[in-house]
């Protein structure tokens, strides 16, 4: 894992709910708290980014929200709009008219076109060096390959001309190892895990982007050893209850068998998720390191959990 923050763009994607945008806004946080210049973009702008920041919401125009620390959402139409003016010298109006109603038509016909607007803005920022490092909150499991595939699809589609040239220095930088990642974020949990091993195999087999880490999110610590298990097997026995339910400031029965059970129940479920993550350690562990960041018994959202992530990867990544 220590090597992560060297990379210049990382793409943070995970099963939807297993909190892929807070471990996003926690790597940039990290980043520019060592001294990076970063930027930490929104594929999907639904402002989640600016919520985790607690800050205004972002746009296509990256923000500076703290020292180093720049956001921004992706706008697909802004995007045609900057190619537009970077590379034909067209002047810059509302949208473009007829241009922007023709580039509808295309994208809505031609599979790839947003999602080469997407990742190529992302690209863009790297080769031209604006910042050292560029976070993505990306697409959900279900959406990343086919975002990160389009240049390489599009490549081998056009095989010469600008738009060749344009894929070609796009998967130069996708493909490189040492400056391009993918980053899953899993939870402890049977359909996350699954997705994520999933998701592993089509990266490989779909795009030429590196896994660069997995990070199991929201994993419960473990609270009782197995001897204090055996001790709590015994307390929850009829006799032992009624003793307890009758002793000096006890409660009832029933309220110390609530008890007991919500103890055993924490065991059975952090037993559970430790079981999905030896399989998904099992089964990507050896080619891919794995970062484990706590359960958060706190609000899970906002800049207070981003900075207790941030933190937790603090320590993985030191290791």
């Amino acid at each position: 894992m220590s090597g992560l923050l060297d990379r210049r763009l990382l793409f943070v994607t995970g099963k939807g709910g297993v909190g892929k945008t807070t471990v996003a806004a926690a790597l940039g946080m990290l980043g520019a708290s060592r001294g990076k210049q970063v930027l930490v973009c929104e594929v999907e702008p639904k402002g989640d980014v600016a919520a985790a920041y607690e800050c205004a919401p972002a746009g296509f125009v990256p923000r500076q929200v703290a020292p180093g620390l720049h956001v921004m959402e992706m706008d697909t139409e802004a995007s045609l709009r900057e190619y537009l003016r970077l590379n034909l010298r067209l002047p810059t109006v509302g949208r473009i008219g007829p241009v922007a109603r023709a580039f509808d038509f295309v994208a809505n016909a031609a599979p790839g076109v947003r999602e080469i607007l997407t990742v190529g803005k992302l690209c863009y920022e790297v080769r031209e060096g604006h910042y050292d490092l560029v976070v993505v909150d990306a697409a959900a499991t279900g959406h990343i390959v086919g975002q990160l595939a389009a240049p390489v699809g599009i490549n081998e589609l056009v095989k010469v001309g600008a738009v060749r040239s344009q894929t070609r220095w796009m998967l130069d930088i996708l493909e490189d190892a040492r400056s391009t990642g993918v980053c899953i974020v899993t939870t402890p949990e049977e359909m996350p895990v699954n997705e994520a091993i999933d998701l592993a195999g089509r990266l490989e087999g779909e795009t030429g982007v590196h896994l660069a880490a997995l990070v199991a999110n929201r994993v419960l610590p473990e609270l009782f050893s197995r001897g204090e298990e055996e001790v709590f097997d015994a307390l929850g026995e009829p006799e032992a209850v009624a003793a307890l339910g009758a002793g000096p400031g006890g409660g009832s029965e029933a309220a110390v068998a609530e008890v007991l059970g919500a103890a055993a129940l924490a065991v059975r479920i952090r037993r559970t998720g430790a079981g999905h993550l030896e399989r998904l350690h099992a089964a990507l562990g050896a080619s891919c390191p794995l970062a484990y960041v706590p359960y958060l018994f706190t609000r899970a959202d906002g800049a207070r959990a981003v900075r207790q992530v941030a933190d937790a990867l603090a320590e993985e990544l030191a290791e």
